[in-house]
């Protein structure tokens, strides 16, 4: 079976495993490690930032497994058709900060995006917002980073995906043709368009909500959304993969979270389109064990989970100046724990 095969066949078996370096993940070193291990593992999709210095490293580790033997992974970038947790930033001016703050915002943060000093790493905040209420003050504010109109084909000429992820929300049915109009013109050859999609309702362009659309969609209101984002993609002449987002960014959160997600694809299964049905959000180590073996799952995608599994080998590797890849006792801790997590789905 060839590389490009695979992917395809993994779906089609419910084996599909993809990393999630994160929409707005620019730590190029971290993103070169995550895709060496992950693609040495054996993940069918790799989604980054569309960014193409991200693309670019993402492809050195992706190179790095092959000369090892491993397969390549689809290449896939992520966008978004409006204002999204995963197009996000934190930031702060630590001018405003008091001298005697314990920095609570630096502990609760997964990414090591704020240290001891100063404010934000921005290559390294990817949005998860768990340090917005940890600041008691308020300091922390969330900057929407989307790629423009005109970007959009000019990048994907450039970085040539395999796929590419569209993340919408309710009622966004106009932008999502937008987005998906700026992805047609590129002339981009898609093994698959991925929509990501969860219960959350529509914001506007600053990322505000207004009181009324507070509670979340039902499973029947979603299938409705993704059934018009079918009819699009269809049209478009592309094949669609369906990326129920349970809970976003919670997976390294804790064992809990696996049922957002699970839960979520039980819901909408009666409904949903035609296309595989692939768990994100929330999921991790047991997310599999909750799963009845007719679930209809198609794969799963992680993310958060995937990449603090890793964080502490990133660290060691980092303080030793040196790339994790090249470093044989941190790599073999790290393939252990890496194949741990994909065993599960691998060999369903």
């Amino acid at each position: 079976m060839s590389a490009s095969a695979a992917p395809e066949a993994a779906l089609a078996a419910g084996r599909w495993v993809k990393l999630i370096c994160g929409a707005g993940n620019q730590d190029l070193a971290a993103i070169e490690d995550l895709c060496a291990v992950y693609s040495l593992a054996g993940v069918h999709c790799i989604d980054v930032a569309a960014d193409a210095a991200v693309a670019a490293a993402a492809r050195r580790g992706m190179a790095w497994a092959v000369e090892r033997g491993a397969e390549r992974p689809w290449l896939m970038l992520s966008l978004s058709d409006g204002a999204d947790p995963h197009f996000r930033k934190a930031a702060f001016d630590p001018e405003r900060c008091p001298a005697d703050c314990p920095r609570p915002c630096q502990r609760v943060c997964p990414a090591r995006a704020i240290g001891a000093s100063g404010g934000v790493i921005p290559e390294r905040c990817y949005g998860c917002g768990r340090c917005l209420p940890a600041c008691p003050l308020g300091l922390i504010e969330e900057q929407q980073v989307l790629l423009s109109a005109a970007a959009v084909p000019e990048l994907l000429q450039w970085v040539q995906p395999d796929a590419v992820e569209l993340h919408t929300q309710a009622g966004r049915q106009s932008a999502f043709a937008e987005r998906l109009h700026q992805v047609l013109a590129s002339g981009v050859a898609l093994k698959r368009l991925a929509v990501s999609c969860g219960l959350e309702r529509g914001t506007s362009a600053k990322g505000s909500r207004s009181q009324e659309l507070n509670s979340p969609l039902s499973a029947r209101e979603l299938a409705s959304e993704l059934w018009q984002r079918f009819n699009a993609v269809r049209q478009a002449g592309l094949q669609p993969l369906w990326q129920l987002d349970g809970r976003p960014m919670s997976g390294d959160v804790g064992a809990g979270t696996a049922h957002s997600a699970v839960k979520l694809l039980e819901a909408i299964r009666p409904w949903a389109p035609p296309g595989p049905l692939q768990l994100a959000g929330g999921t991790n180590a047991t997310t599999a064990t909750l799963l009845h073996p007719d679930s209809g799952a198609a794969g799963v995608a992680f993310g958060g989970m995937a990449r603090t599994l890793l964080q502490p080998l990133l660290q060691s590797a980092e303080a030793r100046q040196r790339a994790l890849r090249d470093c044989p006792d941190l790599l073999d801790q790290a393939l252990t724990s890496v194949q741990a997590l994909l065993a599960p789905w691998q060999t369903r």
